[in-house]
């Protein structure tokens, strides 16, 4: 993860960093399954599809950037962080779990990122900046 931060966003994370970044990705994340739940239920279906995800226009645009890396994130550690959240209501669809890596790329890019703009002269984040970004994230999303 470390290198997929600095290559969408030339930030050098530390170890901390690292785990305030995979705990703010994961709570997103769970987020946005719960909201796929809500409207899964909604719209009376067993399972979470893709539609019933929060993606907003500008979050699909920037999984359309995480494609250019070409980064391969493996599944099975983003589903055993996902276990350790309240389960869900509803299973995520196939469709859904194929989606998981790039989603999770595309959060951890889009968070290096808004480091970025909230800091321009940022090498290594503080506790000041990882506030400001974790606040509009989760604002956003």
């Amino acid at each position: 993860m470390e290198e997929l931060v600095y290559r969408v966003s030339e930030l050098d994370f530390d170890k901390s960093d690292l785990e305030r970044l995979t705990e703010l990705v994961d709570d997103i994340l769970y987020d946005m399954l719960l909201t796929g739940v809500r409207h899964a239920s909604y719209n009376n279906r067993d399972f979470i599809q893709e539609p019933d995800l929060p993606l907003t226009e500008g979050l699909r645009e920037s999984m359309q950037d995480f494609e250019m890396y070409e980064e391969e994130l493996e599944i099975e550690p983003i589903l055993e962080q996902l276990t350790t959240y309240p389960q869900l209501e509803r299973e995520p669809s196939q469709e859904v779990l194929d989606l998981l890596p790039d989603l999770t790329g595309t959060l951890i890019m889009v968070t290096a990122r808004l480091m970025t703009i909230v800091d321009p002269d940022i090498s290594n984040p503080d506790d000041e900046t990882w506030d400001r970004v974790t606040e509009t994230m989760n604002l956003l999303i």
